[in-house]
């Protein structure tokens, strides 16, 4: 299989028309066994053929998640399948510097990014469920500012991509690169899932690739800036998230 190289990257705005084109909608069936042949065929796969096996197979019924930590699974299928749309969640709690991350790729990578907010605004939730209701709920206040928006966002498609890792975190460890996700009737797509954090290190010196901040400032995972705080030497990446619960996700992937 033939990768595309890199694209010079043109200016795209916030919600530009998909380009690829709409193919006839998959069953629940049909998407169960494309992922299950794709997980068995596509273990150990290069990212970008898998980012090109996923476009290819389902147009513009397909999209890319990213939290904007990075821009490395965005930059992955900007260079294979161009204008492909990346879904943002913009919960109205993220640090600005992760904002910043959204317009950078926008800006300057052939995609399409659609940001999608919540029902309520931030007010609006606390004057219908108390102010911060991530301090006392946390499940609660993700499952509306990230889990139900992101439910929303992918009734459009029959397939998505994530950044998700194995070396991130145990919960993790057996992240397959491509998998049918019961719960959502959806084919769900990890093409980094075998990378370490040096491979993702590698990617962004070689492609000059977006990167949040806040990780020169001590943070070792990002989220929403109520639950997530800096991490100490030694800790694991994710402690920094959810530090006052027992809580190691926020819902999006489980």
């Amino acid at each position: 299989m033939t990768i595309v190289a890199a694209t010079s990257l043109n200016l795209v705005n916030l919600g530009a028309a998909p380009v690829a084109q709409d193919p006839d909608r998959r069953s629940r069936d049909e998407l169960e066994a494309l992922a299950r042949d794709a997980g068995r065929e596509l273990e150990g796969a290069p990212a970008e053929v898998i980012a090109k096996w996923a476009t290819d197979t389902f147009g513009a019924r397909f999209c890319v998640t990213s939290s904007m930590a990075d821009a490395v699974v965005a930059h992955v299928f900007s260079r294979v399948s161009p204008g492909v749309d990346v879904v943002f969640l913009d919960t109205g709690l993220h640090f600005p510097e992760t904002l910043k991350v959204r317009d950078i790729v926008a800006a300057t990578m052939d995609v399409n990014v659609r940001s999608i907010r919540p029902r309520r605004t931030v007010g609006q939730q606390d004057g219908e469920y108390g102010p911060r209701l991530f301090a006392r709920s946390p499940d609660e206040c993700c499952f509306l500012r990230k889990v139900e928006p992101l439910e929303r966002a992918l009734s459009d498609y029959d397939a998505w991509a994530t950044g998700l890792r194995r070396d991130e975190s145990p919960t993790r460890a057996n992240t397959p690169m491509v998998a049918f996700d019961a719960k959502k009737g959806k084919v769900k797509v990890n093409p980094i899932a075998a990378w370490t954090e040096a491979d993702v290190n590698r990617y962004i010196s070689r492609w000059n690739v977006p990167v949040n901040e806040l990780f020169k400032k001590g943070y070792g995972s990002i989220g929403c800036w109520p639950c997530t705080r800096r991490t100490k030497a030694g800790e694991d990446p994710r402690a920094g998230r959810w530090a006052m619960f027992e809580k190691t996700e926020c819902g999006l992937h489980v």
